[in-house]
């Protein structure tokens, strides 16, 4: 079936590997767990200007899209979703200063009436895992309470990201507007995990 405008949920999955950061999307199955693999995402660590490219499958012979920074290491950058084509899906950026107590990103998608922001859920966690980066070393050990992204726009939801309980960086993505490109939604699901320190 592959990656389908219809699709409004999907597991996103970290895979860490030495020199690299890779990520699975699968669709969910009716049990809830992981089904079909759609994505595969793979982005090369300590690159000057974040580039990461999702492929139909771990063979990385066919490309899905890509998103890549506008800016070179820029807190404040905007990242770019292009198509396989090149055909320009739309973009994200964060916000640094909202992020600053909260994480908070803005997605727009080409022709979209609006732009949807998305925020952390809840200000406990948020402040929570501000706190454990300043620890020393736990660069090496993920952040395992779950936290929880919103993304709304004109007060109607748009899509939400959930991280799950876990030492393994796992997340649900569920896609509520069914007219937003599941290729920015999944380029932004990714991102929350692999730019949230930027």
């Amino acid at each position: 079936m592959g990656l389908a405008q219809s699709q409004h949920r999907f597991h996103v999955r970290q895979k860490v590997t030495l020199m690299a950061n890779r990520y699975l999307v699968h669709t969910v199955g009716p049990d809830g767990e992981e089904a079909e693999l759609v994505a595969f995402a793979h982005q090369k660590r300590m690159a000057f200007k974040e580039h990461v490219t999702f492929y139909t499958d771990e063979s990385r012979s066919q490309v899905l899209f890509t998103f890549k920074a506008r800016q070179v290491l820029d807190v404040g950058a905007t990242y770019d979703v292009h198509g396989a084509s090149g055909t320009r899906l739309g973009s994200f950026r964060k916000d640094f200063a909202a992020s600053l107590l909260r994480s908070t990103w803005h997605l727009s998608g080409e022709g979209a009436a609006g732009e949807a922001t998305g925020q952390e859920r809840h200000q406990g966690v948020a402040l929570l895992r501000r706190l454990w980066e300043f620890l020393p070393f736990t660069e090496l050990i993920p952040f395992a309470v779950p936290y929880h992204f919103d993304f709304t726009a004109a007060g109607r939801s748009v899509m939400s990201v959930d991280k799950r309980f876990g030492l393994r960086d796992r997340y649900v993505l569920d896609i509520a507007d069914p007219e937003l490109d599941r290729r920015l939604a999944i380029a932004q699901a990714v991102a929350l995990d692999a730019l949230q320190s930027r």
